[in-house]
């Protein structure tokens, strides 16, 4: 074997009868074949028109829903500035200062010298004495500067019930609770 590729002789013609070329002609038509029928272009047009106005349908309603969703998300930022503001008010009015305020409106004073009452044997300890109202009696130790400026009893709107009172009372008139009798006990508070 040699490192030379071996080389090949072409192979040898053969030699025979030639042919003759061949000649096209046309087909033979055949009686079973039919052409293609106008139904079948108007079924292809139809289905891509069904399928353009599909797609146009969903495009519609993805847009639609594209804009409920950014009025909802308006409306719950509008609702979260609302929380917030409403809670600012509620820390206002649950403040010790405010509450030492209306209770001062009501003409509640602060008092100096408590006294208790034992529970176990019902002993009083403690001397009990009247309550003394001064100008500085019920001032706040620590100012609030949430409620500087905005009277008592604010958080109360126009057609609510007052606190002691009953709807439709004219300027929150208090409604007497009959006093229970002293029989060598304590009252009881009037609930509703």
């Amino acid at each position: 074997m040699s490192a030379l590729p071996a080389q090949s002789l072409p192979a040898p013609r053969r030699v025979g009868p030639e042919r003759a070329p061949r000649r096209l002609r046309p087909a033979p038509e055949h009686a079973g074949r039919a052409k293609p029928k106008l139904a079948y272009a108007v079924i292809a047009l139809g289905g891509v028109a069904v399928i353009i106005v599909a797609q146009l349908l969903l495009s519609i309603a993805v847009t639609q829903g594209a804009y409920e969703i950014d009025g909802l998300q308006m409306k719950q930022s509008a609702l979260t500035r609302e929380e917030q503001k409403l809670a600012e008010d509620l820390d206002r009015v649950e403040s010790p200062q405010f509450l030492a305020m209306n209770a001062q409106g009501l003409g509640m004073v602060p008092n100096a010298n408590p006294v208790y009452l034992r529970l176990s044997d019902g002993a009083v300890l403690g001397q009990p004495t009247a309550a003394e109202g001064g100008p500085g009696a019920s001032e706040p130790l620590v100012p609030n500067v949430l409620i500087d400026g905005v009277p008592p009893d604010a958080g109360r709107q126009a057609g609510e019930t007052p606190i002691e009172g009953a709807p439709g009372q004219a300027g929150g008139a208090a409604v007497e609770a009959p006093a229970a009798p002293l029989d060598g006990g304590l009252p009881t508070p009037a609930t509703h």
